[in-house]
């Protein structure tokens, strides 16, 4: 089969011709991929800074088709995920970008992404579905059976789910693989910390955090800028612009008032964050007020918004010590860093006394995606005005290509001179 495959120390990718893998355990299942996505975090090993020196293939983004499934399925798979019972040969999947086993304590809390059998996809532990078919193990704890919806929750009915299913296209479904769930998770992170919650309760800090209303005591009431939450987005890229929507979603559904300045150096990625928000439907907009600038001018609109005290929350979608310096520098003393971009090696920009003096909460990590999959899907299907078309201005995804172009496309990727490319193995 062909595959695209990572050579190192660095910058170089060739499409080759490796075995067809084949099942190894009882639980793999083997996927015939039809579409796979360069994502950011490929662009670490790409350039060498993954602690990596094997070569693989490349990508941790896939949608295909199931065609070959271990001993472990069938009807006899009682008390397992239900997957082990119905998944067949034939089945339209995506899968997340890390393999979890859904049965250990740890993928029954949802932490998905941390599982202790868990691996990452486009790693020399795991080969990556930038290929045309790739080998998925624990796939019943971890693969979204999109040939039958009854597998994951939601909150669209069977008929909304099944008309979104029959109607979306694969390059939006394959969004689900990584770049929506984490900037769902990101999202869900930042509004729902319990720091954030004296400015959404309008109850001081920690009467927020009580059940009761409780009685008024030597508290001045709260000024209309103490109830608006004051945002920052770090990093525009593919999983900064999911983040985006998904805040703006969130905050219009819950009718919340806000103040979001959406920052990246990278002019052509704040035009594209500026055409994705003027797609959006009034719905998914909110009430509150919405701009994207370069880093310099945002520091000036935060101070200038709040009197220089900072912002609530800031959303780090970078993973690199700069894009931690500019969170820690914009966000208020009792304010929440949220950070699901994937940091290498060097040490975090800032000491412990500097967390200390800031009162600062620190969010770190991986995002739980087989866990985030049902949120992810559902602002999926709302959110097609941004999420459904392919090379628009206002379209996430901006190229469908082959895999002759694939050492180009990482180049031009790694350049930010294009946004998100997905690569069509049969092409």
């Amino acid at each position: 089969m062909k595959a695209i495959r990572w050579h190192p120390p660095s910058y170089d990718i060739r499409v080759e011709r490796i075995a067809v893998p084949e099942i190894q355990q009882p639980d793999d299942a083997i996927v015939k991929v039809t579409l796979a996505a360069l994502c950011g975090s490929d662009l670490h090993i790409y350039r060498g800074h993954g602690g990596v020196d094997k070569i693989h293939t490349c990508g941790h983004e896939f949608i295909g088709e199931i065609v070959s499934l271990g001993s472990s399925y069938g009807s006899h798979a009682e008390g397992r995920p239900k997957l082990y019972s119905n998944l067949k040969v034939g089945d339209k999947v995506v899968s997340p970008f890390t393999v979890n086993c859904g049965e250990c304590h740890v993928c029954r809390l949802g932490y998905t992404a941390r599982c202790p059998e868990g691996a990452l996809f486009g790693t020399p532990v795991l080969e990556g579905g930038q290929a045309q078919y790739v080998r998925v193990p624990k796939a019943g704890g971890t693969l979204f059976n999109l040939s039958n919806p009854s597998t994951w929750s939601t909150t669209l009915s069977n008929e909304e789910k099944e008309r979104a299913l029959t109607g979306l296209a694969d390059t939006s479904l394959l969004m689900l693989a990584d770049i929506l769930p984490t900037g769902v998770f990101a999202a869900l992170q930042a509004i729902n910390h319990p720091k954030v919650q004296p400015t959404i309760t309008g109850r001081p800090w920690p009467l927020c955090l009580s059940s009761g209303t409780g009685t008024t005591g030597n508290e001045v009431p709260f000024t209309t800028d103490d109830r608006t939450l004051t945002l920052a987005i770090i990093g525009l890229g593919p999983v900064g612009i999911c983040a985006s929507v998904s805040l703006l979603d969130a905050l219009a559904t819950r009718r919340l008032p806000f103040r979001i300045v959406a920052i990246d150096p990278i002019e052509s990625r704040r035009e594209k964050m500026k055409a994705v928000y003027a797609a959006i439907g009034e719905s998914g907009k909110g009430s509150g007020q919405f701009i994207v600038h370069s880093i310099e001018d945002a520091k000036l609109i935060v101070k200038d918004w709040t009197g220089g005290i900072g912002c609530t929350a800031v959303l780090e979608v970078v993973g690199n010590t700069s894009a931690l310096t500019l969170a820690y520098d914009l966000v208020q003393a009792f304010g929440v860093i949220t950070s699901v971009g994937v940091h290498g090696e060097p040490p975090l920009p800032f000491t412990g006394r500097q967390a200390y003096n800031k009162n600062v909460s620190f969010d770190f990590g991986r995002c739980p995606a087989r866990a985030m999959f049902p949120m992810a899907f559902d602002l999926l299907v709302k959110r097609q005005d941004v999420f459904g078309g392919v090379g628009r201005p206002e379209s996430l995804i901006d190229k469908l290509v082959d895999f002759d172009s694939a050492a180009e496309s990482y180049r031009a990727f790694e350049k930010g001179e294009v946004g998100k490319v997905i690569f069509d193995p049969w092409k």
